[in-house]
């Protein structure tokens, strides 16, 4: 299995490996004025978001998730250039450039996305680090894409 799979699927498996629904308990039972224990009839109130989505961190980790993205295509095409076989898509994705553009674009909205039904669920904390782990998974491969040794007949 190639590095980049591994990272692909290491990212995978925290960010789903961290989705945890909240916790459904009955409300506590109060008691009358006879010491009769009853239960509340109304549902929880829904808590309050301690932050908007498009605060200033929320817009800053976008910003670096579509810098990772724009640095994964640099580095991907570079490769290419190289000689090195893509391994997560396929050679003729990566070549054509702006179908590759689009998938680039289309995992910056899908991050952005994810991020939203966490802030919507009240997972704060997980809104956060889905863009975290994807710029650190992003900028790791294009590191790696960077660093890989070209093949002995240079493609294009």
């Amino acid at each position: 299995m190639t590095i980049r799979k591994v990272l692909f699927c290491l990212s995978a498996a925290l960010v789903l490996g961290f989705v945890s629904l909240e916790a459904q308990e009955a409300p506590p039972a109060k008691s009358d004025e006879n010491g009769t224990a009853q239960t509340a009839q109304s549902p929880p109130a829904r808590k309050e978001s301690p932050h908007r989505f498009w605060d200033a961190t929320n817009a800053a980790l976008f910003t670096g998730v579509a810098g990772a993205r724009a640095l994964d295509y640099a580095s991907t095409r570079d490769m290419r250039s190289r000689g090195v076989n893509e391994v997560l898509l396929s050679n003729s994705i990566v070549d054509n450039r702006p179908l590759f553009v689009g998938i680039e674009a289309a995992g910056t909205a899908l991050s952005i996305g994810v991020s939203y039904l966490f802030h919507h669920t009240g997972h704060h904390k997980l809104e956060r680090w889905v863009s975290i782990v994807h710029i650190g998974v992003g900028v790791g491969g294009s590191i790696r894409n960077f660093n890989l040794e070209p093949t002995t007949s240079t493609a294009r």
